[in-house]
């Protein structure tokens, strides 16, 4: 589409030309204007915090060997909350995947090990987390996902109203990450927040999750993506990447990044992330039929014994 309207105001906000053609885009939350060298994200006054933190986050990137989108300026109007960024080449790897041969899709993925261990060596702010995930912790609503915050694990067994058995394991595990160093995790990463081309990631995008925890938090979203993808269409109206393709994507991924699965007790750990987050769900997400899924996961795992 040709710029007109409010797409017109935020370029001219952020003192951009206000000609060229911008493509359209859907999203979750936020809906997207590509052009040829900008991305204009738009959204409700309520995700004005979000894009906030991205951008202090994204500062946070500067001078690093994160591909990453550059920020260029953001704000709030009459219409709602806008960011603006640099555009990356390629495509999202959603859109990238499904034609991509078995030996693009494995350079693709050792190129994701090789930003992700770059962006684990970034130093972050103690705390770093997004305002409405703060919320969400100190009580409000849970409506989506969100990545875990080990030291929130006990407040939401409370919030969960779970059983003794639940909260024994989870007190029991805490120790497993005492002596882990807090460094900045993307939080989100799907196919949707991966920009590629020529067989190799240019970019990660969206860092509006990001916080500072244990690098293999990352592999919460990563592992969940990979096993239930019909859960991160790019839109709600879309649909996900076939799971059979995604099989592979874990063992690629360490053959590129070996050390983030190196952790002592991995797969109790990788359980534990399981575990707070449908422990959030059955505290915070406001849709009842949500926290009855969630609360059967945990009954069920706790039950055979899948929880570690």
């Amino acid at each position: 589409m040709n710029v007109s309207g409010s797409l017109a105001a935020v370029l001219a906000a952020a003192g951009l030309p206000t000609d060229g053609h911008y493509e359209a885009k859907g999203g979750w939350v936020s809906r997207a204007w590509v052009g040829s060298s900008y991305v204009v994200r738009t959204g409700p006054l309520s995700a004005a915090g979000a894009y906030e933190h991205e951008a202090s986050v994204v500062a946070l990137l500067e001078g690093t060997e994160v591909p990453h989108a550059r920020h260029i300026a953001h704000g709030t109007s009459a219409d709602g909350a806008w960011y603006v960024s640099s555009r990356l080449p390629g495509r999202t790897l959603h859109d990238a995947w499904p034609s991509a041969s078995v030996a693009e899709r494995r350079s693709i993925i050792h190129s994701l090990g090789d930003a992700l261990r770059a962006l684990h060596r970034v130093p972050a702010p103690a705390g770093l987390m997004p305002p409405w995930l703060r919320g969400a912790l100190a009580g409000g609503s849970w409506p989506a996902y969100h990545p875990p915050v080990v030291g929130a694990a006990m407040a939401l067994v409370e919030d969960a109203g779970s059983s003794a058995a639940v909260r024994s394991w989870v007190s029991s595990h805490l120790p497993l990450f005492d002596a882990d160093p807090h460094v900045l995790v993307h939080g989100d990463l799907h196919g949707s927040n991966i920009m590629v081309d020529d067989g190799r990631v240019t970019g990660l995008i969206d860092f509006a999750e990001a916080v500072a925890q244990p690098a293999d938090v990352e592999l919460d979203t990563i592992l969940r993506w990979c096993a239930r993808p019909e859960e991160f269409p790019p839109t709600p109206s879309s649909r996900g990447l076939d799971a059979a393709s995604l099989a592979p994507v874990p063992g690629w991924l360490e053959e590129a990044y070996p050390e983030l699965f190196a952790r002592p007790s991995f797969r109790t750990r990788l359980a534990f992330y399981d575990l707070w987050v449908e422990l959030a769900i059955v505290g915070h997400h406001p849709d009842a039929a949500w926290r009855a899924t969630a609360e059967a996961r945990i009954v069920r795992s706790i039950d055979q014994g899948t929880f570690g």
